[in-house]
């Protein structure tokens, strides 16, 4: 439910970009809404759409349970698992604990999400009416590209020590060390992989994938409008279908 409630918002948010882009090239000249007005609509939507997007990956099993972004043993792993589960000897000592390790990993990436909306918030609140237009103009993808452009770096930087914590919480450090171990007996080499980096990296194309899936599910026409200011601005945009 909250997955369609998500879609709708992000779709309404970047509904009819041919219509809005006319509003944001030509608010200037016209009477009956600014500029900046408009600018500002696209603005107060797309933080809408982020925040119930990382509120969806938050909640529990927002990626635990969810067979688009729940994320997997590292790939070195993965190629092993048969493997080491076919063997007596690294059966018995990793067995118990793949799935603890993939629970750990998303319950994870599930905890940073918290720490993705202040990001997103300040970096749409930061960008100016020549973004706006450019989002607008840009097609597919222009507004998770943008959203990834200028926040990529702080989102890493505030989700590593999140994930880290999480990860410790549940004591992953024992299951990963049966499983690493397991994987050192059946490949004859150890695991290369950062479990740290690797849940970070995936929590983040996570999230973007989910910001770009939902962009790309473009409606013509906004199915809500929350406040005054998105009711004049999609409202003006209207008048151009």
């Amino acid at each position: 439910m909250k997955k369609s409630i998500f879609a709708i918002l992000l779709a309404f948010t970047l509904a009819s970009c041919t219509e809005l882009l006319k509003v944001l090239e030509t608010a200037n000249t016209l009477s009956g809404i600014t500029e900046g007005e408009a600018a500002n609509g696209l603005k107060q939507a797309l933080e809408f759409g982020v925040n119930n997007g990382t509120s969806f990956l938050g909640k529990t099993d927002g990626f635990l349970k969810n067979a688009a972004y729940k994320i997997l043993m590292p790939q070195e792993v993965q190629n092993a698992v048969d493997k080491i589960k076919s063997n007596p000897l690294s059966n018995a000592l990793a067995g118990p604990y793949l799935d603890k390790v993939e629970t750990a990993m998303n319950r994870g990436a599930e905890n940073a999400m918290a720490e993705a909306k202040p990001i997103f918030v300040n970096a749409i609140k930061s960008m100016t009416i020549t973004d706006a237009i450019n989002i607008v103009k840009g097609g597919d993808g222009a507004a998770t590209d943008y959203l990834k452009r200028v926040t990529s770096a702080q989102l890493k930087e505030k989700f590593t020590p999140v994930i880290k914590k999480s990860l410790d919480g549940v004591n992953i450090n024992e299951p990963w060390t049966k499983v690493s171990s397991a994987y050192n007996m059946v490949m004859g080499k150890s695991v290369q992989t950062d479990l740290n980096d690797y849940v970070t990296d995936r929590a983040m194309t996570g999230l973007f994938k989910q910001i770009n899936e939902e962009e790309d599910k473009i409606r013509a026409n906004p199915a809500a409008r929350a406040t005054d200011l998105l009711k004049k601005v999609f409202g003006y945009a209207d008048q151009y279908k």
